[in-house]
């Protein structure tokens, strides 16, 4: 009988451990999430950003179980803006690192470039900062999404906010890419159709400083010197940042022109400006974190805030959202397997700290509502927020699948 209870009591544990070790809650497998930005550079505070959002989501998602029973873990690679690059970190997370899903890319023109190569790597995307309407676009494919608002979105609601105004002739300022040019494209052609009577200065009158520029001052000259007065500010991150500063001091926000700015409400820049950000100025963003009362977002701002002490910014919340749309598609897909979750992610609504957004199936572009607002000055924040705040609705903003151009 001692010999009986001595197995007995071996055997017992040991099929309690492997019971265990075979529930999906407890799987062994991970899911390997690898997520790309620009982690160097003048750029940097981009993707430091998008690092936060993506590590607050792992820890929040691990804590509750992880998706489908499986934990997470999240690999890190620096695009440094540059394609060639980019499409070799993706490569590496993909054949080296053996990734599920993939998630990031800040630039328009890095995106444009990359997006054609993922399909041979047969690994899902999720685009969270680019915004170049072409990677859901003429450039579509089945392994690519895109959860944030694209370029066409935010310049549609600019021209909207442009046409409520007194301008009679428009000028811009962005970096000479395609996000430059196709901003000013989009706003010339959207305003157009509102308000036929507007008046645009020619390519050879408009500004486009290279990506590199730091010295603005000839390009606010040339603003300042024209007949314009409205202006259409596309640039971003480092570049913003210098010509706020440097036009500040040049007398550009001195109110004789209406000045619109597509990203002036990201977080990093704001930080960057603290009260060098001219109040009264109108500026977007794809995500603000005063913009939406639901307890989704204010969960999202507090554990965002009490984990890191600032403020997250679209960035952040581009890459939070995008491990959080994965986990929902995993589980409507019910499985991890690349190809369903895919199939899963096409169609899917999934509720936000932006908001509840729709992958749309034709072309992979989130129909989400797009923020706008005037820069303003509160004691309660240690930088510029937005007061007032107007928000455009996703089928107010959105071109149709036959105007994106995709054929996927």
């Amino acid at each position: 009988m001692m010999k009986k209870r001595s197995i007995t009591t071996l055997v017992l544990p040991m099929l309690l451990v492997c019971l265990v070790m075979a529930s999906p809650a407890w799987s062994a497998k991970t899911v390997k999430v690898g997520f790309v930005y620009i982690m160097s550079g003048p750029f940097a505070a981009y993707g430091q950003f998008a690092k936060k959002g993506a590590e607050l989501a792992v820890a929040e998602i691990n804590a509750a179980g992880g998706i489908n029973g499986h934990q997470v873990e999240a690999y890190f690679e620096d695009s440094t803006g540059k394609p060639d690059v980019a499409i070799r970190a993706l490569r590496k997370l993909v054949f080296q690192e053996k990734v599920d899903f993939l998630i990031g890319l800040d630039s328009s023109g890095v995106a444009k470039t990359v997006v054609p190569s993922i399909p041979q790597m047969k690994t899902p995307l999720i685009i969270t900062h680019a915004a170049t309407p072409d990677v859901t676009g003429s450039v579509c494919n089945r392994y690519v999404f895109r959860v944030s608002v694209n370029l066409s979105q935010n310049v549609k609601a600019a021209a909207l906010l442009a046409a409520e105004t007194d301008v009679k002739t428009w000028t811009t300022i962005g970096p000479d890419y395609a996000f430059g040019h196709q901003s000013w494209e989009y706003f010339e052609k959207y305003l157009k159709a509102i308000k036929p009577g507007a008046g645009f200065l020619p390519r050879d009158e408009v500004a486009f400083p290279p990506f590199k520029t730091t010295d603005f001052n000839p390009y606010i000259n040339k603003i300042m010197q024209s007949k314009a007065d409205g202006v259409l500010v596309s640039l971003w991150g480092g570049n913003l940042i210098d010509f706020v500063r440097q036009a500040k001091e040049m007398g550009l926000f001195d109110g004789k022109r209406q000045v619109l700015v597509t990203l002036g409400a990201a977080t990093e820049v704001l930080t960057a400006l603290g009260d060098k950000m001219p109040e009264g100025l109108w500026v977007g963003t794809r995500y603000w974190f005063l913009a939406n009362d639901s307890r989704r977002n204010k969960d999202f701002v507090n554990a965002y805030k009490g984990r890191y002490g600032d403020y997250p910014s679209y960035n952040a919340h581009g890459a939070y959202g995008a491990l959080y749309t994965y986990k929902a598609a995993a589980e409507k897909a019910g499985t991890i397997d690349k190809e369903k979750v895919i199939d899963a992610l096409e169609g899917l609504t999934v509720e936000l700290p932006v908001g509840a957004i729709t992958l749309r199936p034709e072309d992979h572009q989130a129909l989400t509502d797009v923020t706008w607002g005037k820069t303003a000055a509160d004691p309660a924040y240690p930088i510029r927020i937005l007061d007032p705040i107007k928000l455009f609705k996703a089928a107010d903003v959105t071109p149709s699948v036959a105007e994106s151009g995709c054929r996927k």
